[in-house]
């Protein structure tokens, strides 16, 4: 295990590790201070990123955070790393790094046939050298794309997911912001609801309310009950309509030990999802959330920091193909992130790490209740994040979740987003939403309220 040290202002500050050396450069967050990781002082924090400039990549390869007999993650990152992919970056620091991706020679192919050479490690570490600025112009240079009923992270586009929890999951209230979120454009990533309870016959139920109005108003757009993925290969077993598999993963072997997960069984979700075939556009199956904190929380990160932990976790989700992978950034609590500024770099940070890791990236740009920070910060993310080229965000009736309690962008912050920045749906969705009426001329969300639109009859069925 190597020391590292930078000589600043007359005093040399050494770090024990490379995992310590990149907790200690990680910006300022709660989670790390709790854990006791950050560094002691803003002088030890610039040192240490001082020092991580001048770390070449390729130690990350050869110095795992965690060990390689330790960890079934280190073992996957290690295991599948490409090194042809790595080769044009191979010789340089970390410090270069940055300044190749803030380069024109980072353009939308390299760095896709990058993202195979690239470790968590690799992308969290320079991520650390980075401005809020940086992060959105690289993030924005990366483009993948993936499809199920509708395709997700095309240039222009930016898809949202409709979120119609209820805290009993009463059909009615489903039904409700169901038919909201359709009015108002969203759903093109995702249908998903958090269920109230993991009871098969309750995700079931939910399953088929949603499956069915997919069919009826033959909607291009894929749906999913938030569900553990052992109730989702068992239902699939059962034949229910199973489109996207769920499961929250993190960056540990131990943490997704707490999850309930290992990747065998991620394996198996994988292999039945795709054997459905119930994708039209394309058969990316799987649907991923993470969260910085998780690990900690869990005692699981082995003396990690949260964001190099979180980077970690995005290995295991490359690996299933995924069609979306979300960071619920703010939903963890002030713990780990404590206020608005803490939220926004944090979701940032995974957003860019993600899309140069080769995923289909979106957020819930959220907070918790105990959190100090508002509604102005959800704007402010929710801007950022657009122009960072976000694959896909998470909408609630109008902010607010009233089956998790949390507060999280509505379905009119996407229409703000898409109109400011000029985006658009899904190309399959758009087309849908055109084909009902639900466009105008220029492609605006028309408002049908009082009128005998043909979407308002799901609120009537379902209720009945």
């Amino acid at each position: 295990m190597s020391t590292y040290t930078a000589r600043l202002g007359g005093r040399t500050h050494s770090f024990p590790s490379l995992a310590a050396l990149l907790a200690a450069a990680s910006p300022e967050r709660s989670g790390d201070r709790l854990a006791g990781l950050a560094a002691d002082s803003a002088e030890a924090r610039v040192a240490a990123r001082w020092a991580l400039a001048e770390v070449p990549l390729a130690r990350f390869l050869a110095e795992p955070v965690i060990p390689y007999e330790d960890d079934d993650v280190t073992r996957l990152i290690v295991d599948t790393h490409d090194a042809r992919a790595f080769a044009p970056v191979a010789g340089l620091c970390v410090g270069e790094f940055r300044e190749w991706l803030l380069s024109d020679a980072a353009d939308a192919g390299s760095l896709a046939a990058l993202a195979p050479g690239l470790t968590p490690e690799m992308v969290a570490a320079v991520s650390k050298l980075m401005g809020n600025a940086d992060l959105v112009a690289v993030a924005r240079k990366a483009r993948v794309v993936t499809a199920f009923r509708s395709t997700i992270g095309l240039p222009g586009r930016l898809a949202t997911r409709l979120q119609p929890n209820h805290p009993t999951d009463d059909p009615a209230g489903v039904a409700a912001a169901l038919l909201d979120g359709l009015l108002l454009g969203s759903g093109d990533a995702v249908i998903g609801i958090n269920p109230a309870t993991d009871s098969p016959k309750a995700v079931r139920d939910l399953l088929e309310l949603l499956d069915g109005v997919i069919r009826r108003y033959a909607i291009p757009t894929q749906s999913c009950v938030l569900c553990h993925v052992t109730t989702s290969i068992d239902l699939m077993e059962r034949g229910a309509p199973v489109d996207l598999v769920f499961q929250s993963i993190a960056g540990t072997q131990a943490a997704n030990a707490s999850f309930g997960v290992t990747l065998g069984l991620l394996d198996e979700a994988y292999d039945a999802a795709r054997g459905l075939g119930r994708g039209t556009a394309g058969q990316n199956a799987l649907y991923f959330e993470t969260g910085q904190g998780s690990a900690l929380s869990a005692n699981a990160h082995h003396g990690v920091d949260q964001q190099t932990v979180e980077a970690r976790a995005y290995a295991v989700a490359r690996r299933y193909d995924p069609l979306l992978v979300n960071t619920v950034v703010g939903f963890i609590g002030p713990e780990y992130l404590y206020d608005g500024r803490q939220i926004l770099r944090a979701a940032l940070e995974d957003h860019f790490c993600g899309k140069l890791l080769g995923l289909p990236m979106g957020l819930d740009i959220c907070y918790t209740n105990h959190a100090d920070a508002d509604d102005d910060d959800i704007a402010t993310m929710l801007t950022m994040l657009g122009v960072a080229g976000a694959s896909f965000v998470i909408c609630t009736p109008g902010g607010d979740d009233i089956m998790l309690n949390y507060q999280s962008a509505s379905y009119h912050d996407a229409l703000y987003l898409r109109e400011v920045l000029g985006l658009r749906p899904a190309p399959e969705f758009e087309d849908w939403l055109s084909r009902i009426g639900l466009l105008d001329d220029a492609g605006a969300i028309r408002d049908v309220t009082g009128t005998a639109h043909p979407l308002t009859a799901i609120g009537r069925e379902l209720a009945a």
